[in-house]
């Protein structure tokens, strides 16, 4: 039953109808890197780059095992390095010494800024070879200063008194605070990790009656696999014997398992429930849903953001301001007539407790989590600029069709306006003609004689009659199934009762040109629609529907969710001109379509919203793609994007404003009132990296609330 299309008409309040002028197609595609394989997320420690976030999940597994092996190893040598400080011994209270007690100090010292030191001197030449001198450079510089001085003042060249026990806690404290810093990084990709770990190893092929154990990456399209109750299904593939409640919720965020039967398709990594399940294979390794999720979510993770562009300039700023206060700090203390020793502890601080730490894990912990969270709820972000944009929208126009509706004709009334010709030998009549076809209504016909079990007539001489219907003969009688349009053509009256509530789509069935009675069928509105109109309008979004429906079933629709205007009798290529239009009255949209048919409204869009089910996830024009069609999901996605927003700005403010206050103390402005020791400095700018990571962590809260 093929609708008839003609240019886009926009009723700003359903039932006024305007004209929307023509305008040029955008793009039609956004591409993207293709990666050949998959990321876990963790900080770039082999440089010490804070700002990175992209290696492999063993290779950071392992630094942080060397974090923790390393402040082990430099807490014990660090007792006898404190307890031997002249410094230590009279801040205490009491006196040890020994033969040779300054060469050993110097040993073990020199050991504690080699071994402990070497992970920050190392981030020092990666830094200045990359030349981002950050965190890495201020706190190689200042070991290094405090080392070089102590060492000065134990040979003899220096007079004054060393400082090997700061140093020893100062390297310890930074040690500890990397660990912890790097075990926050590790939680917040641990989302991605559960879905990496989600995709079975082995699977049991089945070759005629022989069944065999396999690895999954070498079975191929066509493969049949066997799938026992619990397990979960090792490759996106279709059912072709059994049926069993599948568990998707890690992989689509739907909680409720679905009932799966022959001929439904299955996502790899999902869990079988209570029954057995022969799949036959669809995809393979990359080309699986699950793959492409993690490819999807590593890329949103390592791409950077407008966001994340300004804390990198602002962590650069910071180091060369921190650089400059240490030095204006050891020079104004020397010119003030302190000692040398008292000038670099001053300096020393100032470089460990203005560390741009905080600012260089700001943005990257909350794009972790985000992402991670994201994907396991069935929102994959492709742009991360996009994402976070949402908080701009003004104006979000969805598609009807498996969006705003279930995108399934069912049918509503069968009537027959015959006495001798029952209701289910109609339908039964029509369904064998529209089982022919492919369009949604004739599947809606289907359906409903398939629920009702009824026996469907053998037809012959099948027939499409285009824009019409179809006609075949049935017992040597020539049966129709049409649109009103042919009655029109063939001045049939139309019965008064056979258009309802105008959302209905109606098909009339003929017997050699004699009307017999009507099918009633809708695409029914999703449960959740309203309420996800109604969120978004109190956000303060206006709401728009585009659909290629006739005016009257799309202006029902309309008013049935309240939508603040329809778009009706709309060709896919032409919705991109109602985005632009919008866009030029000032407003931030928003597109919601299927990724395909929808692709130059998509790239249009300030916000391209990719929406469909199951292992559609190719959407190419989508910024962010939805792996269910649920409206309310596009809301959450709506709110999430500006939780998301804010806590990068939360974190922000609290890493620059914590410099702020702390760069003067370091510097000693209070002094002789409060004097900032550098192990203090450096727990201080420990505590503000974890105070961030904490903060994003909160992120996860947000999501639980949609």
């Amino acid at each position: 039953m093929d609708h008839k299309h003609h240019s886009p008409k926009l009723t700003d309040k359903p039932g006024d109808a305007a004209e929307t002028p023509a305008e040029e197609q955008a793009e039609q595609h956004i591409g993207h890197d293709e990666h050949s394989g998959p990321q876990k997320m963790g900080m770039d420690h082999s440089h010490m780059d804070h700002s990175k976030m992209g290696h492999g999940g063993h290779d950071h597994g392992a630094m942080i095992a060397d974090f923790l092996r390393r402040f082990w190893i430099c807490i014990v040598v660090s007792v006898p390095v404190i307890a031997l400080s002249g410094m230590f011994q009279n801040l205490v209270g009491y006196q040890l010494s020994f033969p040779y007690q300054t060469p050993v100090i110097l040993v073990l010292a020199s050991f504690i800024y080699l071994y402990g030191g070497w992970p920050f001197l190392t981030g020092l030449v990666g830094e200045l070879r990359n030349r981002q001198p950050g965190m890495m450079t201020l706190v190689a510089v200042a070991i290094t200063t405090a080392f070089v001085y102590s060492v000065a003042v134990s040979v003899g060249w220096l007079r004054g008194m060393d400082f090997f026990w700061e140093l020893a806690t100062l390297i310890d404290i930074m040690l500890l605070g990397h660990y912890i810093e790097m075990k926050s990084v590790a939680g917040a990709s641990r989302s991605l990790e559960l879905i990496v770990q989600m995709l079975p190893s082995d699977a049991h092929k089945v070759d005629g009656e022989t069944i065999s154990d396999v690895q999954v990456d070498t079975l191929n399209e066509g493969d049949i696999v066997l799938v026992r109750p619990g397990e979960r299904i090792p490759t996106d593939g279709d059912i072709i014997e059994g049926d069993s409640a599948i568990n998707e919720s890690m992989l689509t965020g739907e909680s409720v398992p679905a009932q799966k039967s022959v001929n439904d398709s299955v996502i790899a990594g999902a869990v079988n429930g209570e029954g057995a399940l022969k799949i036959r294979v669809t995809h393979k390794g990359a080309d699986s849903y699950l793959n492409k999720v993690v490819k999807m979510v590593e890329e949103a993770q390592g791409a950077k953001s407008k966001t994340q562009n300004l804390a990198d300039r602002a962590a650069g700023w910071l180091t060369f301001i921190s650089l400059s206060v240490g030095i204006i700090t050891l020079v104004a203390w020397l010119l003030a007539g302190k000692d040398l020793a008292f000038a670099i502890e001053r300096m020393v601080t100032v470089m460990v407790t203005t560390c741009p730490h905080a600012l260089g894990v700001a943005i990257p912990l909350v794009v972790a989590i985000s992402t991670g969270i994201s994907a396991s709820k069935g929102l994959l972000i492709r742009n991360r600029t996009a994402f976070e944009e949402a908080r701009k929208i003004t104006a979000m126009v969805f598609d009807k069709t498996g969006t705003l509706t279930e995108g399934a004709f069912g049918v509503t009334r069968v009537k027959t306006l015959k006495p001798d010709i029952d209701e289910a030998t109609m339908l039964a009549l029509t369904a064998a003609l529209e089982q022919q076809s492919q369009h949604p209504i004739a599947e809606g016909i289907v359906r409903e004689a398939q629920k009702r079990d009824l026996k469907l007539p053998a037809i012959a001489d099948f027939q499409s009659i285009t824009g019409k219907g179809v006609s075949a003969t049935v017992d040597g009688k020539k049966v129709l199934v049409v649109s009103p349009g042919y009655l029109k053509e063939k001045n049939i009256e139309q019965p008064k009762d056979a258009f309802g509530n105008g959302v209905e789509t109606v098909v009339f069935v003929l017997i050699d040109e004699v009307l017999i009675g009507y099918v009633a069928l809708a695409d029914r509105i999703r449960d959740d629609s309203k309420e996800a109109v109604q969120r978004l309008q109190e956000s303060g979004i206006k709401v728009y529907m585009a659909t290629g429906d006739n005016k009257q079933v799309a202006d029902a629709v309309a008013k049935e969710l309240g939508l603040d205007g329809v778009f009706s009798e709309v060709l896919p290529d032409q919705k991109v001109n109602i985005v632009k239009d919008l866009q030029a009255k000032g407003q931030f949209v928003a597109m919601t379509g299927d990724g395909v048919n929808d692709a130059p409204a998509l790239a249009q869009a300030n916000v391209g919203i990719a929406v469909g089910s199951g292992t559609d996830v190719a959407a190419e024009t989508a910024d962010i793609i939805l792996v269910n069609s649920k409206p309310t999901d596009i809301t959450n996605l709506v709110e999430f994007g500006k939780a998301t927003y804010r806590k990068m700005i939360q974190n922000l403010l609290w890493a620059t404003g914590y410099n702020v206050i702390a760069i003067p103390l370091a510097a000693g402005v209070l002094y002789p009132d409060f004097v900032l020791s550098p192990a203090i400095g450096a727990v201080l700018m420990s505590g503000s990296t974890v105070i961030v990571a904490l903060n994003a962590e909160l992120l996860k809260r947000s999501m639980k609330t949609n």
